[in-house]
């Protein structure tokens, strides 16, 4: 890697190193698109404490039922939770569904066994816009001694259409001995 190739903006890690193969115009839209989106901006000071994010999530998300090994909710995508393009933010939806999950799969533990979240796959095929609800269901697939695993389908409330579905693998811990 070269050292940089143009110079950089203030907002910007000084230590960047940019190759210089990359076309100065593509650069330049790349570097005004990192700047339009936040990259090496500052969190505000009122941000940055313990559980701001969850505390976010938590606050647009609202259970609508609990059932042995199934938990709906519902969430509002307000513009705390979106992204530059006005749809539902991709870590705000892992976010959900990581808590969605761990709440579903909590109804089929009998013991109070702690979760370990050992996998998180979320498919992303459609977009929730901003000021949009939208239906979380999640399901326990299966569950066993050592293993939960959750399914869950993201629906614009309004239409009903499918915009994100997500798969949770959740451990027991301690794991059981054989």
């Amino acid at each position: 890697m070269a050292k940089p190739s143009i110079a950089l903006t203030e907002s910007f890690a000084s230590k960047a190193t940019i190759s210089e193969d990359i076309p100065k115009e593509y650069l330049n839209r790349l570097l005004k698109f990192l700047e339009r989106v936040g990259i090496s901006g500052d969190v505000p000071d009122h941000c940055n404490t313990e559980d701001f994010y969850s505390n976010i999530i938590g606050g647009f998300l609202k259970p609508l039922a609990i059932l042995r090994g199934r938990v709906t909710c519902l969430v509002s995508v307000k513009p705390a939770v979106t992204n530059t393009f006005g749809g539902f933010h991709g870590g705000a939806i892992a976010s959900v569904a990581e808590a969605v999950a761990f709440a579903t799969a909590r109804t089929v533990l009998v013991e109070d066994k702690e979760l370990f979240l050992g996998e998180l796959s979320i498919s992303y095929l459609s977009s929730a816009p901003k000021n949009a609800e939208v239906i979380v269901d999640g399901s326990v697939v299966r569950s066993g001694r050592n293993v939960t695993v959750v399914e869950q389908e993201f629906k614009l409330k309004k239409t009903g259409n499918l915009v994100y579905t997500a798969r949770a693998t959740f451990f027991h811990m301690p794991v059981s001995k054989l």
